[in-house]
């Protein structure tokens, strides 16, 4: 039986979601099967700036070494401005996912774009309006997806990260909806 599983970490602030990424990458965890999202707090008066060089994001203002750190390890970018939520800088696949949903108008109802990303990659409505309402409230949220195998030490090197919940979501081929294994 073929299971699609994925690894769901909140964290309260930007550093300790770097640190998160960067045990990922130190224990050699395949980056491109990771994501994150958050809010992006610009209240200054400094110039801001978004834009790619090849394959590098580039990205100036409040939170700009966090992201261009998180842009060097992590594939894919992309900033969107979500209503209710204001404007999200998200990394990795789920980048492709949002947009799948947005492209396809698979937009689940109660949930944003970012939500039906989520839902889309066996996440159930219920966590994704959590990890929405967390997103809303600042904090930010990485996602690790892949085989059981690949999940399961995801969350094994998760659980040593400062982290505020970390949940693991399996729905196998059989299954219509996806289910919350508790961490």
């Amino acid at each position: 039986m073929n299971t699609h599983t994925t690894v769901v970490a909140t964290y309260a602030s930007h550093t300790d979601a770097e640190a998160a990424v960067n045990e990922l990458h130190t224990s050699e965890f395949p980056m491109n099967t990771l994501s994150i999202v958050g809010r992006d707090y610009q209240t200054d008066e400094h110039v801001l700036g978004y834009y790619t060089t090849g394959d590098r994001m580039k990205y100036w203002g409040g939170l700009g070494a966090f992201w261009g750190g998180i842009w060097g390890m992590i594939f894919g970018s992309g900033l969107f401005f979500i209503p209710g939520v204001g404007p999200l800088l998200v990394g990795g696949p789920l980048v492709g996912w949002i947009i799948a949903a947005l492209e396809s108008a698979i937009v689940v109802g109660g949930l944003s774009a970012v939500g039906a990303g989520l839902y889309s990659q066996a996440i159930p409505k219920d966590s994704v309006l959590k990890y929405e309402t967390d997103i809303k409230s600042g904090k930010y949220v990485l996602i690790a997806h892949g085989t059981s195998e690949e999940a399961e030490r995801a969350r094994d090197i998760l659980s040593t990260t400062n982290h505020e919940s970390l949940d693991l979501h399996q729905v196998s081929q059989k299954q219509k909806e996806p289910s919350l294994v508790h961490a």
